[in-house]
Parts: structure tokens; sequence; C-alpha cells
């Protein structure tokens, strides 16, 4: 018997209810104990009938007096009504297709009822309350579900658990850490975190579970970090890029003279570069990009940008081969669409050295692209990668130093959750003369108006977007939406009859997307229609507008990012946000977009609103989910988490002690799950 065991050997768990739990991520005993309730039903302060308020949801403690029949309402609902008192007031109880709920009820006997309360001048009334015994009271864990598994059930297992298990919870903390920072056993956690008899408890047990999450995720962070770098990189001896930065055409930025300072720093070493580039859009992280790989063909090496679509791996090639074409620097690109004869001779070149640099998708990692010399790999929208595949790019070159880029501002939190085994630095500047674009909030009575708009630039010789969320035609409650392919041809007929109108969505073979998008850059597409295909990297200084249909569709970080698309010539540019949804948290959420160009308040605005789970609208790859922690309000309990993180490794680096031996444990199993 240990924490290994299938859940299947719990009473009640047959091999029906156990793929249940699997989908639930619960295959074992142990898995169903750190499976952690997301809330609790407050049933300590169960109140006289008299006390309820009405239309708030609340415990009352009352005795069951009477069960009328069940009645058959229509075909596939019956209704049970139950009266019970608490010798002062009635309170009628009303019992929707469960009859086995009322069949369990026993006359005389107390209970505590728990739901919606209204109020009624002989007592009150509750429609469909749960139901618990008068002796249970405490708080009553509620846990994320799958249909046909209830809390109710989840907590009748997790006692049985609890019993036959329990005792055989491992300490992972020594009693140094214990005592040091106040915190209860991982036993008492347990047991409270899933039933704890009053607030006080439930909040140690919380305090000492999302410290020992951190404090596994900061130590299994460093000691990856620790890995990459005991290998030896290249160590640039020439980090002189004034040529390059003098030839490029425009002043940089303090922000980016700094940040290609610290990654030049980093590479005159022989320890591994890995450090992630967070900057807003436009804010200039390609030229910082550039200037690296500029340093590293100086020294003899050659470096690979991994991009996440064809489209913006494309133009990496087409703007790096313009930054360094007057310094005989060969680059080249690598993507899966290519013709087969074309991507031997790339790789050919890429092999023997001929190409410096190259740009390219998941194409770059398979297995037969070898490289001469690789000494520097960025990354573009690491978010859009897991861990396995940076690292399988990592080691076509022994150690090459490794940037990652992101356009997508994120929290500090957030950062360190995602990247905590990179080094961070900031472009928080943005160029000279660049101004903020203007956003505006709007209903779909003014899309015409807003039509008019880009009809007026494509007259002027000026490009539009216009942002569709969906690609065919489909509608969802009362809100129908108009597909991406539909609205370009209704308006290459009506409202922008005359304008070269272009349409490109995901859906679309890669050659396809890639002669839209030059005919967009080269303006003989006035005004493109689009899915969120253009969110990331493509480059059009002539686009000052942008139109979002159906705004509420997309998340704060992601209208942020397709924003970024306009705006980056010296022109004032305007995005309109089209929305006809009127919930008003819907029009307070757009409003965070409209009042502000600065991504990285979008970005903690949207981190409060979705939560760092669909943050990026899918699960991170690689990344070790949090259990118990909050981003946003456990930001205390990470930096205290990170210090005692770091003082563990300065004592004991390899975790070798016997007294770290279970949190070692605990630690590469993380990093086994998240394959990091």
């Amino acid at each position: 018997m240990n924490l290994n065991s299938a859940i299947t050997e719990l009473k009640g768990v047959g091999e029906k209810r156990a793929k249940l739990y699997e989908k639930l991520g619960v295959k074992t005993v142990g898995d169903l104990l750190e499976y952690y309730p997301r809330g609790y039903l407050d049933l300590t302060g169960s109140l006289a009938i008299a006390d309820a308020r009405t239309d708030e949801p609340c415990a009352v403690k009352a005795v069951v007096t009477e069960k009328s029949p069940t009645k058959l309402v229509r075909r596939g609902l019956t209704v049970t009504k139950v009266r019970a008192t608490d010798m002062e007031r009635d309170l009628l109880l009303t019992f929707f297709n469960a009859k086995y709920i009322v069949d369990a009820l026993k006359i005389g006997k107390e209970y505590i009822f728990y739901g919606d309360f209204t109020k009624k001048l002989t007592g009150g009334e509750m429609n469909s309350p749960l139901v618990f015994p008068a002796e249970e009271g405490g708080f009553m864990p509620q846990y994320p579900l799958t249909e046909g598994l209830s809390s109710k059930m989840i907590s009748a297992q997790m006692r049985s658990a609890l019993g036959e298990y329990g005792a055989l919870v491992e300490e992972s903390l020594s009693t140094e850490l214990l005592e040091k920072y106040d915190l209860c056993s991982k036993r008492e956690a347990i047991n409270s975190i899933h039933f704890p008899p009053d607030e006080e408890t439930l909040e140690r047990a919380e305090k000492r579970l999302i410290f020992e999450e951190f404090l596994e995720f900061s130590l299994g962070m460093s000691l990856t970090k620790g890995k990459t770098r005991l290998a030896n990189a290249p160590a640039f001896k020439d980090t002189d890029v004034s040529e390059f930065t003098k030839n490029l055409g425009f002043e940089l930025t303090g922000a980016q003279k700094r940040v290609i300072a610290d990654c030049l720093s980093d590479m005159s070493t022989d320890v591994p570069m890995n450090r992630l580039i967070q900057g807003d859009v436009g804010s200039g992280k390609t030229a910082v990009a550039a200037a690296c790989m500029f340093a590293a063909a100086k020294n003899g090496f050659q470096s690979a940008i991994m991009a996440p679509t064809e489209v913006l791996a494309a133009q990496h090639r087409a703007t790096l081969e313009k930054m360094f074409a007057p310094f005989g620097i060969k680059v080249g690109l690598l993507t899966g669409s290519m013709k087969q004869s074309e991507k031997t001779a790339v790789k050919a070149a890429v092999k023997n050295g001929e190409i410096t640099v190259v740009a390219g998708t998941h194409a770059l990692i398979q297995d037969d692209v070898e490289f001469s010399a690789l000494g520097l790999i960025i990354t573009d929208e690491q978010h859009r990668f897991g861990v396995r595949q940076r690292l399988a790019l990592t080691q076509k070159g022994g150690a090459p130093h490794t940037i990652v880029m992101s356009a997508t501002p994120i929290p500090r939190t957030l950062a360190f959750v995602l990247y905590g085994d990179l080094d961070v630095s900031v472009l928080d500047e943005m160029p000279k003369n660049r101004l903020p674009v203007k956003t505006y909030l709007v209903g779909p009575e003014l899309s015409q108006r807003a039509m008019s708009f880009v009809r007026k630039f494509a007259e002027e010789g000026k490009q539009s977007y216009i942002i569709c969320p969906l690609v065919e035609q489909s509608e969802e409650g009362d809100l129908p939406l108009e597909a991406a392919a539909d609205l370009a041809e209704r308006l290459t007929g009506q409202e922008l009859v005359g304008c070269a109108v272009g349409l490109l969505h995901g859906r679309m073979k890669p050659a396809e997307k890639e002669r839209v998008m030059e005919a967009f850059a080269e303006n003989r597409i006035q005004v493109l229609v689009s899915t969120t295909v253009v969110e990331v990297g493509v480059d059009v200084p002539n686009a000052v507008c942008m139109v979002i249909e159906n705004a509420d569709r997309f998340g704060l970080s992601q209208l942020h990012q397709l924003r970024g698309r306009v705006g980056r010539g010296r022109e004032q540019s305007y995005c309109i946000l089209i929305s006809g949804n009127r919930s008003p948290e819907t029009k307070r959420r757009l409003e965070v977009v409209a009042k502000t160009n600065d991504g990285f308040k979008v970005a903690e605005e949207d981190l409060k609103l979705r939560g760092p789970g669909d943050f990026f609208g899918f699960r991170q790859s690689g990344i070790p989910m949090l259990k118990m922690a909050d981003l946003m309000s456990d930001v205390n309990i990470l930096e205290i988490a990170k210090k005692a993180a770091a003082d563990i490794l300065a004592e004991d680096p390899r975790l070798d002690m016997p007294k770290n031996a279970a949190l070692s444990r605990r630690v590469q199993k993380m990093l086994e799950a998240a394959a990091m």
C-alpha cells in the first residue's frame, strides 16, 4: 500500500469512475490527495431562517418535518417539496429531478441546507439546495469537476484516501525550513486543505502548499539553468558592433543599446547565454537580435532565428538580408512548404558554412539540419514553442548562446513561471517619432462609418487591416459572426468597391499566404481582411488603420498584439474595436485596450481577468502548471520561496544532502513532467 496505488484501490472507485478521474489528471491515490479544492462552501456560520437574506447563497440549519410525494411536471422533470423548521420559522425546499436526495432525508433529523434563499412571511424558500448532515459544518470543499463527478463524490473518496493513506504523505521540507518560514507539516496541510475546520487552519495550509509549489519551481528552474551553464559556449572575442549599428539608418533607443550591451557581455564568456528579450510591439527587438547575429558572424559563427509562422520567418529573412547586405553576410530561409530541392540546397549551404544566418520555422529542428558552427540561436515569440523544441534547436550546436524574444508583454510573476530559466532584458522604450495608436471602442451601428474611414485612407494611398475572429460563417447564441471570406466579398462589392481588397487566413496554403502578404507589403493590396494570422510580426509601415470586428471574441493581449501591426510608420494610426456585446464586464474589459497603449498594463489586466492558464489562449507547452499558487495574489510568497531556493542551493548545489532528498525527488518529478 503506497501513494502510487491506483485510485481504484479506494472504496467506491470502479473502472468507470477511475476513467472520469483520469480526465482530471488523477490516476493514483497520491494524485487525488494533491487534487486541491477550487473553493469552499462556508457552513461555519449556519443561520437561523429569520436571519437569512433574500437572493444570497447561505447555509441554514433546520429539521426536516415533512416530505411530499414526487410529482412529474412534464416528461423529464420531477419536483419534490420538503418542509423543514428551526422551531421558529419554516423553510420550504424544492428539489428538481432529485428524488434520491429527498429519499435520503430523514424526518426529525437536522441538516444544513445551502443555496439561494428567498424570504417569505412565514419563513423562507430554497430551490435545489445542497444538503449536508448538521454535524459536518466547517468548510465544504468544492473541486474542479468533469461530467459524472460531483464535489460530494470527490469529498467522500478524499476522506477515504486520507483515512487509509494520509499517514504515508511524505514531508518534503527540512525541519529548518518549516521553522524558519513558520510552515505546518505536509500531512497537516493536506488534511486541512481538503477539510479545514476554520479559516485560520485553511490559511496555514494554503501558505504551506503555495510556498512548497513556488520553492520546487524555483529550484527546478535554477537547476535547469545550472545544467545549461555547465557546458562551454563559444566566447566571442570581438564584440564591437558599432560598424553595424551606424549603418542601420536610424538611431537606436537607449533601451536597445542597453539590451545589446547585456547580450554582448553574456556572449563574451564561455557560459552559454540564456536571455529573454521582452518588449512591447514595435520596441525594436529585431534590431537587437541582428546586432547579436552580426557579433556572431564577426567571430566566425552562424546564427539561426526560429519563428512560429512561415510568413514571419520570411519577413525575418527579408529584413536581415537588407541589414547584412553591406557586410556580405549571407542569409537563408528554411520552411516546411519550400520545394524539396530548395530545402536540400539551403541545408547543404548551412552545413558547409556558406549561409551565416538562417531564418526558419520548426523545419530548423529536423534531424537532417546540420550547422558548420552554430554560435547563436534566437527564438521569436517564445511562448508559441515548447521547451523541447527550444532544446532541439540548441542541441544543433553543442552549447550555442540563446536569445528568446517575446512581443507579448508578460507581467513579472508570469514571466518567472514561463521563463524562469532565463535572464530577462526589457525593451521599455519606443523609437523616436513613433506616435501612439489612437484606439476607439464602438458598437456595430458605427461599422459603416469605420468602413468610410478605411476607404478615405485607401484614397490617400494608405493601407488598412480588417480583422475577423472566424474563417467560416457560424452562429453562436444570438450573435451571428461574419466570416473573413464573406466579409471580404461583401466589402469588395459594397462599402469598399473600387479598392484593392485582399484576404488572409490560417487555412490558406503557406505559399498563398506569402503572396498575399507580399502584395500587401508592396501596396498592391490596400485593405487586408484577415484572421489573427497577422497578429505576429508582419511589418507594413504604410498601414495606418485597423478595424477589429467582434473585438469581444479576443483576449486583451491579443488585441494589443493585433493593434501593433499599425503605427509602425511616422503617420498617426488608428484602431477601431467593434463589439455588439452589451455586457458591462465586456465593455470594461475592452476599454482597457482603448485607454492605454502600454502593453504591460494591458497584460496585467488580461492576467487578472483570465488567469495564467488561459493567458495565451492555450495551455503553455512544457511548463509545470501551478495547482495552488495564484500569480496575482501570491507574489509575496513567490519572492520568499525564490530566496529560500537560493539559500538551499548555496548550501547544497545539487540537492544531494539527506535532509533535501524528498524535496529533490519532487523537483525531479516536476521537471520530468514538464520535459524541462
